[in-house]
């Protein structure tokens, strides 16, 4: 299906997966995100193209259709990318929803949220900062911090791989399925089912 403008909007929303561009940044944690609606567009038979300063596609999801977007910009700049595509679907910030690694969740824990605050993720601050509001929906992707004594900064540390051990792929998975569940049930189902469902720690290993 090609990214042509609809005369009304027929989307149901727009799905936007944070991270870095380029094979340097891909496994690192910061990019758990664009990992899992990278996921979400090839489960749904999704291609990409350019668009946006980012890569786009438009799928189907049964009778929904949806704008999935990577941001191409880093990730200090991914409102760059995210407000146009939102113009284009012509939807509110509340059919937004932004999928993003969560440092203040324990690893592998996945969760749905409306708005809130920005949790000095900086990917989340230059969204907010380009739509004008903190008014959209998000999929956070449990990280953790780093161990106490760890002397390097969180920016640093966000853009390191995993230990060896953790079960990456099933964070992602999860995060995909996270993601469907809101588009597919709404976010408040989307949050029964998935936020404190004891989740957190499997994917690295740990018991919850």
């Amino acid at each position: 299906m090609g990214l042509l403008r609809p005369r009304e909007s027929s989307f149901a929303y727009l799905v936007v997966g944070l991270g870095n561009p380029g094979p340097r940044y891909r496994d690192t944690r910061h990019n758990l995100g664009r990992r899992a609606v990278e996921l979400v567009a090839s489960e749904l038979g999704g291609s990409w193209r350019s668009r946006w300063n980012g890569k786009a596609s438009e799928v189907r999801d049964g009778d929904q259709r949806l704008v999935l977007l990577v941001p191409e910009t880093y990730m200090n700049d991914s409102g760059r990318s995210v407000a146009p595509a939102l113009r284009f679907a012509k939807l509110p910030p509340e059919r937004l929803v932004v999928v993003h690694d969560e440092l203040d969740l324990p690893v592998g824990d996945v969760r749905a949220k409306r708005g809130g605050g920005l949790a000095g993720h900086n990917g989340l601050r230059s969204v907010a900062d380009a739509l004008g509001t903190q008014d959209f929906l998000r999929v956070r992707i449990g990280i953790g911090r780093p161990e106490r004594g760890d002397p390097r900064p969180v920016a640093d540390w966000v853009l390191t791989p995993f230990p060896a051990g953790t079960d990456v792929e099933r964070m992602i998975r999860d995060g995909a399925d996270c993601t469907l569940a809101v588009v597919r049930d709404g976010v408040d189902a989307a949050m029964r089912a998935w936020n404190g469902n004891g989740n957190g720690g499997q994917a690295s290993g740990l018991t919850p």
